[in-house]
């Protein structure tokens, strides 16, 4: 799942709609919180984990250590969202938010003012394999996630596993999972925004090789919001936060 609406987002709205080149925000990317709607979307989708059965709740909680991140793991914990056996909430640096190095707080009107050369040199090479002076690209974060994966697949294989972390790496655990190309990934990501505590869902059953494959059971599931009336948001990638 994606976290929850946080303040970064709220900020980086108002930065485009006033037409500035700088999102006006004085924290580390790492430490921007949950907006209060964030807060009320992470207890919405807490409350809907609770009300499925035990059989259905998550075992075990990772979550990258942004705090928007966290908050939105410990608020579906707090409602009694995961078994009654679950493990402590596990943080893992490798779920992190991906990198913007020196792109960070810059809107696109920004970017195009102070660096039109790496506003050209995106253009040409696409986000998925853009890497910003000092940040990530799309290709780096999938190495990274593919490292979690196997951690997972070594500690938690019997698990029910829940994943608290954000936009890009949610649809590069797709990209992963789901064994796609730069074309197909990319698509999906300008077909739609990844729905801030929207749920993405994978059911691991054996092939007819009796290979134990991933298949996507439900993507961008806004359900939990709707049932507990909270608004449903979808923040494009942001570039937000000070390191």
């Amino acid at each position: 799942m994606r976290h929850g609406q946080s303040a970064g987002n709220v900020a980086r709205d108002a930065a485009d709609a006033a037409g500035q080149a700088m999102i006006d925000l004085a924290v580390r990317d790492v430490d921007i919180p949950l907006s209060p709607l964030g807060q009320r979307q992470a207890h919405a989708l807490g409350e809907w984990f609770a009300k499925l059965p035990e059989e259905e709740r998550p075992q075990v909680v990772l979550s990258s250590p942004y705090v928007r991140a966290q908050e939105t793991a410990k608020a579906i914990c707090a409602a009694g969202g995961t078994t009654s056996d679950a493990k402590k909430l596990v943080v893992d640096e490798r779920l992190r938010e991906r990198e913007f190095g020196i792109l960070d707080r810059l809107t696109t009107i920004g970017i195009q003012e102070r660096y039109p050369d790496q506003a050209e040199h995106r253009a040409l090479l696409g986000k998925f394999y853009h890497r910003p002076p000092g940040g990530e690209s799309w290709a780096d974060v999938i190495l990274r996630l593919r490292s979690a994966l196997d951690t997972i697949s070594l500690h938690y294989a019997d698990k029910r596993v829940l994943v608290a972390c954000h936009q890009v790496v949610v649809l590069c655990f797709r990209y992963i999972l789901e064994e796609m190309s730069e074309a197909q990934v990319i698509g999906i990501s300008r077909e739609s925004n990844v729905l801030n505590c929207g749920v993405c869902e994978y059911a691991f059953e054996p092939d007819d090789d009796a290979l134990c494959a991933p298949s996507l059971v439900r993507y961008n599931h806004a359900a939990p919001l709707i049932q507990e009336q909270a608004p449903v948001t979808a923040e494009p990638e942001a570039i937000v936060g000070v390191r």
